[in-house]
């Protein structure tokens, strides 16, 4: 690693130099970001995943920020326009936009005008005008030099030395950052009918309005730049152009100036206004875009986060039920495990509305399996079903809970090639039954199977930077699944590949050599698995976990790196005697380094523990079986499905979730919903706000 990217890497992380040293030589080892996290603490300062995240996009950057300097300067050598102010200037830069702005003097396309200009030697007349020496007459004197075929007049030829200048203060690289500052601090969007505009339209309220580009939220930029794209919408960035004007004249001309001083103005205003407003009114555009992008990528990974880490529930035999009408319920029985059992459907809603067959296999079902825990989808017909599931309950006096379960995504995983592989003999409609059941088994290990993009989370997800997205989602998930573990003898091929250090392909060997052995009894076994090799079992082994392997250690997060000092911590001390106080003695004593030994202390203490909290079970109110029945005033319970800039939607046992807005979520003002609210959170009494029976919305109120 060169000294330049040391230095630049401190300056933009504050982390000390052998704390960057040491991650970039782990990361070039084939290191993953959630071993380096959970195993190298010690090198690292103590990073957290996410820290590391970071840095690594920090590192990526600052190479390509270094190689296009580089590559900048071997091109300024080649045409011998390289001098110390320029190389001073690079050296200087800290982002790959002023790298560009400082190239941009140097680079051979010019506008047409410049260019034309410039073959006709008009440059030495514009650095004659520029030096501020000759009066107006003396310059018109001058320019008599210049004539030839091409530039036939003095005027002519003023005009020409005019675009040169004009150009000149367009690449400077001072002006053109002066001039984006003020555009991102004093600029404002225009909002104006497209061609193409609908009147009572989704965007209608958007028009005949001028928002501050800097206040602008990121979900409503991506909304009028998505009614842009659809012609609903014109839009033009307005910046305060005379201001501009006064200040070039200020500063860029000097006072004492009174000599060709209105022709280097008259340059530099079109400079400004030909060449360099309509390429920083494009650019700020394009900034607004990725800002407002990478903020709603940040959500999307922020709910992700929460929704994978919803408690899962453990130990339970589970009936799904995947509610319908016509076709009827679809029901799937799935065990401990995971593993499916049986399924069959039944008609308890409307038309057939078979109270009694239904209620009879579904109670078939419970005694013959053992059911403790039933799952019911929240979409069609889901609050008759839950009703008659909540009667039936009752009636029977049954020891068994239920819960509603979100069922976005479970039809894309019913049909994906991994949901045919799993169950190559079951009906679709029967796959997404077992989806609803594993989700709310152990909803990361189900979740995982399915798209981000298509679990209803987040916002405007067409409308960002998919390739950014994508890798945040990922990363997301890689971070969740190897901090909650995954157990090596019931992961599906999909969840092990998102542990550290395995493949797909991998994955895939892992889960038929189990069906091939059984089960995995130790971790070492692993090893025998075709295609993991020593690297791989490194990176892996940690984050997998075994029930009832031959040792406790198997169902925990120690390394087998680590197992001799485990070893003799358990041989010399009592774990739950041990005092905080102690733990730097024993550590020195075992030659372990203070982190690791609390880890591996509070791994003995919890074996096998799963770091997503207690399961909640929803409870919604008895008396609202539709959109019909509902009137404001009404107090409902809920479950918060998704968070975006503007508010949450609550599912409170309706077909569509209904709208809790910003503005209603806290008596206290608060500048994100996710200051107070979480995927999966209970909401035990919301109000009903407003009821729009035409557009089938709800709008909620959590004031008081």
């Amino acid at each position: 690693m060169t000294n330049d990217l040391l230095n630049l890497l401190q300056e933009k992380t504050q982390l000390p130099s052998k704390v960057i040293e040491n991650i970039i030589n782990l990361l070039n080892e084939g290191c993953t970001i959630p071993f380096i996290a959970r195993y190298r603490k010690d090198l690292t300062n103590n990073a957290s995943d996410e820290a590391l995240r970071a840095f690594e996009e920090v590192y990526s950057y600052s190479q390509k920020l270094l190689s296009r300097k580089e590559e900048i300067i071997s091109i300024l050598k080649e045409k011998n326009f390289l001098n110390d102010k320029v190389l001073s200037q690079l050296n200087e830069a800290t982002t790959l936009q002023a790298v560009e702005d400082i190239y941009t003097p140097f680079k051979d396309k010019k506008s047409s005008r410049t260019s034309k200009a410039i073959e006709n030697g008009l440059e030495p007349l514009a650095n004659i005008i520029q030096s501020l020496k000759y009066t107006k007459e003396e310059v018109s004197q001058k320019a008599k030099q210049f004539l030839n075929k091409e530039v036939t007049s003095c005027e002519d030829a003023i005009t020409g030395a005019k675009d040169i200048i004009a150009q000149r203060y367009a690449d400077d690289f001072k002006s053109k950052e002066i001039i984006r500052k003020l555009i991102s601090n004093w600029g404002t969007i225009e909002i104006k009918e497209g061609k193409e505009f609908q009147k009572d339209g989704l965007y209608s309220s958007f028009i005949e309005k001028e928002e501050k580009i800097k206040y602008i939220k990121s979900h409503r930029t991506l909304a009028i730049l998505r009614a842009v794209n659809e012609k609903q919408l014109a839009i033009k960035v307005n910046i305060d152009e005379k201001h501009i004007l006064e200040n070039i004249k200020k500063y860029k001309i000097p006072s004492w100036a009174n000599t060709s001083k209105e022709i280097v103005f008259d340059g530099f205003k079109d400079g400004l206004k030909r060449l360099l407003l309509s390429s920083l009114k494009r650019e700020a555009l394009t900034t607004l875009k990725e800002k407002a992008s990478s903020e709603a990528i940040e959500l999307f990974g922020k709910n992700l986060k929460e929704l994978l880490q919803t408690a899962p529930l453990v130990n339970q035999v589970i009936l799904g039920v995947d509610p319908g009408h016509k076709t009827g319920c679809k029901l799937a029985v799935i065990d401990e495990d995971g593993l499916y059992l049986d399924s069959t459907v039944i008609y308890p809603t409307k038309p057939k509305e078979d109270f009694i067959n239904s209620s009879k296999v579904v109670c078939s079902l419970i005694e013959k399996y053992n059911i403790t825990a039933i799952a019911i989808g929240n979409g069609t017909a889901s609050r008759e079903t839950a009703d008659f599931i909540a009667t039936l309950i009752k009636e029977k006096n049954l020891d068994i809970n239920y819960a509603i379960v979100s069922e976005i995504g479970a039809s894309v995983y019913s049909a994906s090639k991994i949901a045919q592989k799993e169950y190559p003999n079951l009906d679709v409609t029967i796959r997404g039954a077992i989806s609803i059941a594993a989700r709310l088994r152990d909803p990361m290990a189900a979740l995982v199977k399915i798209d981000p993009k298509s679990l209803g989370i987040g916002q405007y997800q067409h409308d960002v930077n998919q390739k950014e997205l994508a890798l945040k989602l990922e990363n997301t998930t890689i971070d969740l699944v190897n901090k909650v573990g995954v157990d090596l003898n019931s992961a599906s091929y999909k969840l092990l590949s998102f542990v550290s250090g395995i493949t797909e392909k991998l994955a895939v060997n892992i889960v038929e050599h189990r069906e091939k052995i059984g089960k995995f009894t130790s971790k070492e076994e692993l090893l025998k698995v075709k295609g993991i090799g020593a690297k791989a079992y490194e990176q892996a082994v940690g984050f997998l976990r075994i029930k009832d392997g031959k040792s406790i250690l198997d169902n925990t997060a120690i390394h087998p790196e680590d197992y001799e000092i485990t070893k003799n911590l358990q041989k010399n001390y009592k774990i739950e005697d041990i005092k905080d106080a102690q733990i730097q003695t024993i550590a020195d004593e075992l030659g372990s380094s203070l982190l690791k030994l609390k880890d591996i202390i509070e791994e003995l203490k919890k074996p096998g523990f799963d770091i997503r909290e207690n399961f909640n079970q929803v409870r919604f109110a008895s008396d609202v079986t539709s959109i019909e029945d509902l009137k404001e005033g009404f107090v409902l319970s809920g479950i918060v499905r998704n968070i975006t800039d503007f508010g949450a939607f609550v599912d409170v046992g309706l077909k569509n979730d209904a709208l809790l807005h910003i503005s209603q979520i806290s008596n206290k003002r608060i500048s994100h919903p996710s200051e107070v609210l979480s995927i999966n959170q209970n909401l035990e009494k919301v109000k009903v706000l407003s009821v729009d029976l035409e557009k089938q919305r709800v709008s909620l109120s959590l004031k008081n």
